[in-house]
């Protein structure tokens, strides 16, 4: 949500170059944000619920993290003139990142120690806390650190013009240290105990994650990157920064997703040794399926109403004709995640990167291909073509090594529909919101009468 949030104040302030770089500075903060993690916090719930003394699965995780942690930290600075070379990113941008990532990972294990641990409010305590420092920093530094500057020789000391983007990652790094500082009673109890044996069978099942993470996180952002090196250079920056600016309001779609699957990842591990959990599987999907299509339909109905509300300067708006296929790709992208229960509890967890793999050969095929042609479009394009693609496989892999059964008829036609519905309201009635929310009352009510035995039958076992 943070992202969505910024998006008025970077676009308000940042010339579409300046966010062009912002864009580009962050896809490698993606990448290298997966490879730190290296699947640890996946592995972290599977052996949690597996293994008889879940502290040793604790300690042995936690100290993998920091030693890990430590490496990058000093590998990076070794090389930095390198790094620097190839990215194009200025040094000073670069240590500030490589101390995010550094404090990022740190956070990783604590975070997944609440989840499993079921303490929602204290995870939603440091998360929030950590959001609100982000966003109260950034507004400070580009809406009126200038302004104060000007009346004040303290704030003109911490002043520096055309320091905008770089802001931006202070405003990260402190907000990470300080959540860093909340999870130190987590740390506090950690004991020098690793378990190589345990650490080895993790990393076996964690590797395979990590490859999958390299190829979404390819899948995510690869396309600015591309971007930048094959548009023509006077006008690539400013090109990402409308793409990427549009590519935002997408988010609602990955807010909810990524939401449902921080909440049901857990269970999926937690009731994998039940009774009957293909049952409760085929279930959540379908109805995660029912959200999705009904957000994917509300936010291109009203996609003209958010531009204003989230894109505030126009020279953005070029790229909203991008904003249907982003948000039905992130619909995508969350089934995907909602089928590939069958390959995480199973440990087969190679399966993952086989596919997340596919779709990084697609969004690398498809981006050389049309970027010549077609610009950001046809990086919109290959990110719809990755995404589809990874959750079929994921679909028909599953049916074949742990069968559950889903409602794929119903959840077919209420994607169609969604899509359809779209589709006629974007290309043949937009901003015309009288059609529009009509098309989203038939739509719900169709799928309340299809679906009311169940949900009031699930209300009434409740």
């Amino acid at each position: 949500m943070l992202s969505v949030i910024l998006v008025p104040l970077y676009t308000g302030v940042l010339e579409n170059t300046s966010f062009g770089d912002y864009s580009i500075i962050f896809s490698y903060f993606v990448i290298f944000n997966v490879i730190l993690a290296y699947g640890m916090e996946t592995a972290f719930f599977r052996f949690y619920n597996k293994e008889k003394d879940k502290s040793q699965v604790v300690f042995t995780s936690t100290w993998s993290i920091i030693a890990t942690t430590l490496v990058f930290i000093i590998l990076a600075y070794l090389s930095i003139s390198e790094i620097q070379s190839f990215t194009r990113i200025s040094t000073q941008n670069l240590e500030l990142i490589i101390w995010i990532l550094a404090l990022d990972a740190l956070a990783i294990i604590p975070f997944a120690w609440l989840r499993a641990n079921s303490k929602p409010v204290k995870f939603a305590f440091i998360k929030t806390l950590n959001v609100a420092i982000n966003l109260g920093l950034n507004v400070f530094f580009l809406l009126y650190l200038k302004d104060l500057a000007q009346s004040s020789d303290l704030f003109s000391f911490i002043y520096i013009p055309n320091f905008e983007v770089s802001y931006i990652f202070i405003s990260l790094i402190l907000a990470s240290a300080i959540t860093l500082i909340f999870l130190i009673p987590f740390y506090s109890k950690i004991q020098f105990r690793f378990d190589w044996d345990l650490w080895k069978s993790m990393m076996r099942y964690a590797l395979p994650v990590l490859v999958a993470g390299v190829a979404f996180s390819i899948n995510e952002v690869i396309d600015r990157l591309f971007l930048e090196r094959m548009l023509p250079e006077n006008i690539a920056k400013e090109q990402i920064g409308i793409y990427s600016a549009c590519y935002k309001l997408g988010m609602f779609m990955t807010l909810f997703a990524t939401a449902f699957r921080m909440g049901i990842e857990p269970f999926f591990f937690s009731h994998a040794s039940s009774k009957n959990p293909k049952t409760a599987y085929a279930m959540i999907t379908k109805y995660f399926v029912i959200i999705g299509t009904v957000i994917l339909l509300v936010v291109i109905v009203f996609a003209d109403l958010f531009k204003v509300l989230f894109i505030q300067n126009e020279s953005y708006w070029e790229a909203m004709k991008i904003v249907p296929i982003i948000l039905l790709a992130n619909l995508f992208l969350g089934i995907y995640h909602n089928l590939s229960v069958w390959y995480k509890v199973t440990d087969k967890t190679q399966y993952g990167a086989y596919i997340s793999s596919i779709g990084a050969l697609f969004t690398i095929g498809i981006n050389l291909w049309l970027i010549p042609i077609i610009g950001y479009v046809g990086s919109a394009i290959a990110t719809l073509t990755a995404y589809g693609s990874m959750m079929l496989i994921s679909f028909f892999l599953g049916q074949k090594h742990y069968a559950i059964p889903y409602k794929y008829g119903k959840m077919l036609i209420y994607l169609s529909v969604s899509v359809l519905f779209s589709l006629i309201s974007f290309y043949y009635f937009r901003e015309n919101y009288v059609v529009g929310a009509s098309l989203i009352l038939i739509f719900c009510f169709s799928v309340f009468i299809s679906e009311k035995k169940e949900i009031f039958r699930l209300i009434k076992s409740n």
